[in-house]
C-alpha cells in the first residue's frame, strides 16, 4: 500500500476539511540476525525451518539462549517482532528432552489462548505432545482429561485463580512436573487487574513449590519504561532482561487527525466517532483491511453502526464487525475466524485486540481516541503492516483534553519514552482477597511473607477476628461450604459480573455480561445497551440477581452516566509546598460516589436529549487521593481579576483529570475528582483526585510525584484551547455531575500558574 497516494486521496475528497493535523513518516528496519549457543533437538529444528524461519532475530536467540540456561527471561520488542519463538522454543525443546515436563502460559485474555493454541499447532502439539486451552470456555466434559494429559495448559489469570489453583489437588502431576510459566503480554497488568495477577502468581509459586517444582517464568511484553521492575513485582523473581529488537519492520505512516470544528463560539467540533465511522467506510470501499481501536464498548457500537449505515447501498455493511469484551464466546471467536481468514474488512474493537491474537494481515489502523498510553498507542499502531508491510496508522482526537493537547503537541507522543506500568501486590484490600484463597488452597505459615510480603501477618490476623480465617499453627480456611476465589473478581475490586438477557419466557436469551464495576454506569434502567451494532433500552436492573433485562429499541439516541462523589480526608501521608505556596498533599480518603443521573444523547449528532435522575445505591470505600487546596491569597487573587472563584476550580479539576493518563499509566475511568468551595478538612476551597479503587493501586503517588508537570500542561492545554469560553475540548466533562457549571475558563489558567508561580 502506497500511504502517501492514500494521504493525498484523502486530502482531495469531498468532505476533506482540514483533518489531516500532523504526518509522521517513519522510515522501515531491516531485520538483525544471530546463532543460538546450543544445538536444539532434531525435531524442533525441523519444525522451525518447516516455519520458514532460517534465523533467528537477535532478540530471539538471546532470550532463548538466556531460558536454555536456566534464567527467568523477560522479552521486550514491537508489535509481529516474533517473541512467540521466545518461549515456544524452549517449552517445546523441555518437552521433546524429557516427556514429562509441563509448562503454564498464562495469557490475559481467552481470544490470545486461543490464537496461541493454534500456533503450538505448528510446533508438534497435536503430533508430538499434548497442548490444551484450559479457561471458562472449556466444555466440562474435557476438563478431567485436559488436567491428566495435556502437558501444555493455556489459560488466564482469571481462571487460574479461581478454576485451577483452588482444586490443584487435582492438578498434581501437573504442578510437580512443571518446567515453564509464561506470561505473555505483561504489559497488560497494570493498576488493580495487575495487583491482582501479581498475587494469583505467588499463589501458583507457592502451590508448585508444594508439589516440588521451582518453574522457570519467561515473560513477553510491548516496549514499556520499567519491564525488568514490572516483572519482578508481578512474580517476585528477578529475570534477565532481553530489550534488543532485532525484527524488521516496514514504512509507516501516522496521522494525527483532527474532527473539524462544527460550533466555532462553543468549541465543539464533529463527533469522532462518525469521522472514524466515515473514514472506515473509504478505506473498506478501497479494499484495505482495517481495523478500529475505540475507548470503550458503546463508542466500539457507535461507530459501528455508523459505518454500517455510511456502506449500506455498497453490499460491504456485512464486512465489518465489532469486537468486544461481553459478547459470548462463540461471537468472539466466528469474528475472530472470519478476520484471520479475510472474510472482514474492517473490525471495530476495544482494546480486546490491541494485543497479540493473529487476525491476518492488516493494512490500516485507526484509533478513535488516545489509547490511553504511549505503549498502547504503539502497540495498536504496530497491529498494521506486520513483518515488512508498509502501513498507516491514525488517531483521531476526542474532544476530551487529552485527545486535543495531544493532536496539538503531537511530539509528546511521538518523540517520548513510554512509560511506567503501575501495581500494588500489597494493596491492602487485594493482598487480603488473596491472603483467603491461599489459605483455602493450603494452610498458610507465619513465616511466608517473603511470598506475600510484611503486611501478611498483620492482615492474617485481621481476617481470624472477623471470623475468616482460624490459627491451629497455621492459618486456615473456616467456610466448609464455599470458597473465597469464587467471590472474588480480579480484573476489579469490585462482586461478580451481571448478566444482560433479552426477550421473555422460552424466547429469553443471554446477550452479553457486564462487570461489577461498570454496571452501574452502563446497565442501569433506562440506559441504552449497544450490542452487535444494535440498540437495547434497559427496562430493569435487578440488584439481588445480577440480572439487567432488556428489549430491542430504536430511539436513536445513547445515554451517559452522571456520578457524584464526596470524600473525606482520614490522614496525610506527605505534603510538599509548590512554588506559589500551595500544600500539596498525598493523602488517604473515605470517598463515597453515586451514579446518579443519566443523559440521553441523540446519535450522531450528540444533541442533548435531557437529564434523567436515578435511584442507586452509593458505594464508598477507602483509596488514596491528591489534595490540592487554593491559599488565601491565590482566592482574594482570582476574585480580583474578576474570575468565578467555583468555576475556576471546577474546570481546572476537569482539566487536570483529562490529562492525568499522561503523566500516571492509568486509564481515565481508574480516577474520579472534586472540586470543592468550603471543604470542612482542608478549610476552604480545594481540588481532589484519587484512584477508583479501594486502597488505591499507586496511580495518585505516580500523580504526586509529577505534579508540577501536569499542572503545566493543563495549563498550556487549557490556555491554547481556541474557544472563548470553555469546550468538552478543555475543560467540560460529559460525566460531571453538575452539567458543567460553573465553569471559569480563564480562571482555571490563572490557578494553575498561581500554583505554579508561572507569568501571567
Amino acid at each position: 500500500m502506497d500511504f502517501t497516494d492514500l494521504l493525498r486521496e484523502l486530502s482531495e475528497a469531498p468532505g476533506y476539511r482540514g483533518q489531516i493535523e500532523h504526518i509522521r513518516r517513519l522510515p522501515s528496519r531491516p531485520a538483525r540476525y544471530a546463532a543460538l549457543d546450543v544445538e536444539l533437538h532434531s525435531r524442533l529444528a525441523e519444525i522451525i525451518a518447516q516455519q520458514g524461519v532460517a534465523r533467528l532475530y537477535t532478540h530471539q536467540v538471546q532470550a532463548i539462549n538466556a531460558a536454555l540456561a536456566g534464567e527467568n527471561v523477560t522479552v521486550v520488542s514491537g508489535t509481529a517482532s516474533g517473541k512467540t519463538l521466545c518461549y515456544l522454543v524452549p517449552v517445546a525443546e523441555s518437552i521433546y528432552n524429557r516427556g514429562t515436563s509441563r509448562a503454564l502460559m498464562v495469557y490475559p485474555t481467552k481470544a490470545l489462548a486461543q490464537d496461541q493454541l493454534r500456533k503450538l499447532a505448528d510446533f508438534g502439539a497435536g503430533e508430538v505432545f499434548r497442548a490444551e486451552t484450559y479457561d471458562g470456555d472449556t466444555p466440562p466434559q474435557n476438563r478431567r482429561r485436559i488436567k491428566r494429559e495435556a502437558q501444555v495448559v493455556l489459560t488466564n489469570p482469571d481462571m487460574l485463580h479461581v478454576g485451577i489453583l483452588p482444586y490443584h489437588y487435582t492438578w498434581a502431576e501437573f504442578f510437580r512436573n512443571l518446567k515453564f510459566v509464561v506470561l505473555d503480554e505483561v504489559h497488560v497488568y497494570r493498576g488493580v487487574f495487575g495487583s491482582h495477577t501479581a498475587n494469583v502468581i505467588r499463589r501458583l509459586r507457592r502451590i508448585a513449590h508444594h508439589y516440588g517444582a521451582d518453574p522457570q517464568f519467561i515473560c513477553c511484553s510491548a516496549t514499556i519504561a520499567n519491564p525488568a521492575d514490572l516483572v519482578r513485582d508481578l512474580t517476585g523473581l528477578e529475570s534477565t532482561l532481553i530489550d534488543d529488537d532485532g525484527a524488521p519492520t516496514g514504512r509507516r505512516a501516522l496521522v494525527m487527525w483532527n474532527p473539524p470544528v462544527v460550533h466555532k463560539t462553543q468549541g465543539t467540533r464533529r463527533s469522532a466517532n462518525l469521522e472514524a465511522a466515515d473514514l472506515l467506510a473509504d478505506l473498506v470501499r478501497r479494499d484495505i483491511r482495517t481495523i478500529v481501536f475505540t475507548l470503550a464498548r458503546s463508542q466500539a457500537e457507535l461507530i459501528l453502526r455508523y459505518v454500517r449505515e455510511v456502506l449500506a447501498d455498497t453490499g460491504l455493511a456485512d464486512k465489518v464487525m465489532a469486537y468486544r469484551g461481553g459478547y459470548l464466546p462463540a461471537e468472539r471467536r466466528e469474528i475472530e475466524r472470519r478476520l484471520f481468514d479475510g472474510e472482514l474488512l474492517g473490525v471495530v474493537s476495544t482494546t480486546a485486540l490491541e494485543l497479540g491474537v493473529d487476525i491476518g494481515g492488516l493494512d490500516a489502523v485507526i484509533m478513535a481516541g488516545y489509547p490511553g498510553s504511549i505503549a498502547s498507542t504503539w502497540q495498536q499502531t504496530g497491529r498494521a503492516g506486520r513483518g515488512k508491510q508498509d502501513a498507516i496508522a491514525v488517531m483521531i482526537g476526542l474532544s476530551g483534553g487529552i485527545h486535543q493537547y495531544l493532536i496539538r503537541n503531537p511530539d509528546y507522543l511521538l518523540d517520548s519514552a513510554s512509560e511506567k506500568v503501575i501495581i500494588d501486590p500489597q494493596n491492602r484490600y487485594v493482598l487480603a482477597s488473596h491472603l483467603l484463597c491461599a489459605a483455602y488452597e493450603l494452610a498458610v505459615d507465619d513465616e511466608e511473607t517473603a511470598l506475600f510480603g510484611p503486611q501478611m501477618g498483620d492482615i492474617l490476623q485481621i481476617l481470624g477476628d472477623a471470623g475468616y480465617l482460624t490459627k491451629r499453627r497455621q492459618w486456615y480456611w473456616i467456610d466448609p461450604v464455599s470458597y473465597p476465589a469464587g467471590q472474588i473478581s480480579i480484573r476489579s475490586s469490585s462482586g461478580e459480573a451481571y448478566t444482560i438477557v433479552t426477550g421473555e419466557g422460552e424466547k429469553r436469551k443471554l446477550l452479553g455480561t457486564m462487570d461489577d464495576a461498570s454496571a452501574f454506569r452502563m446497565i442501569h434502567e433506562g440506559a441504552m445497551y449497544l450490542h452487535g451494532g444494535e440498540s437495547y433500552l434497559v427496562k430493569r436492573l435487578d440488584l439481588e440477581q445480577r440480572v439487567a433485562y432488556v428489549e430491542p429499541s430504536d430511539a436513536g439516541y445513547y445515554t451517559v452516566a452522571l456520578t457524584y462523589s464526596d470524600v473525606k480526608v482520614t490522614h496525610t501521608r506527605e505534603q510538599r509546598g509548590l512554588a506559589g505556596g500551595t500544600q500539596a498533599a498525598l493523602v488517604e480518603l473515605e470517598t463515597t460516589s453515586r451514579v446518579g443521573a443519566y443523559r440521553r444523547l441523540r446519535q450522531v449528532t450528540d444533541q442533548d436529549l435531557g437529564t434523567e435522575d436515578l435511584s442507586l445505591p452509593a458505594r464508598s470505600f477507602d483509596t488514596i487521593g491528591v489534595a490540592l487546596p487554593v491559599t488565601a491569597e491565590q482566592a482574594a487573587d482570582l476574585q480580583a481579576h474578576g474570575h468565578d472563584l467555583m468555576g475556576s476550580i471546577h474546570a481546572l479539576e476537569h482539566a487536570m483529570i483529562a490529562l492525568l493518563p499522561l503523566f500516571a499509566l492509568c486509564d481515565p475511568h481508574d480516577v474520579a475528582g472534586l472540586s470543592h468551595l468550603a471543604h470542612p478538612d482542608m478549610r476552604g476551597q480545594a481540588i481532589f483526585v484519587w484512584d477508583g479503587y479501594p486502597g488505591g493501586v499507586g496511580i495518585c503517588e505516580a500523580v504526586f510525584e509529577r505534579l508540577e508537570e501536569l499542572i503545566s500542561a493543563t495549563s498550556r492545554a487549557v490556555a491554547e484551547c481556541p474557544c472563548e469560553s470553555g469546550c468538552p475540548s478543555c475543560v467540560q466533562s460529559p460525566q460531571c455531575g453538575d452539567g458543567n457549571v460553573p465553569l471559569d475558563k480563564a480562571g482555571a489558567v490563572r490557578l494553575a500558574r498561581l500554583w505554579l508561580a508561572a507569568e501571567g
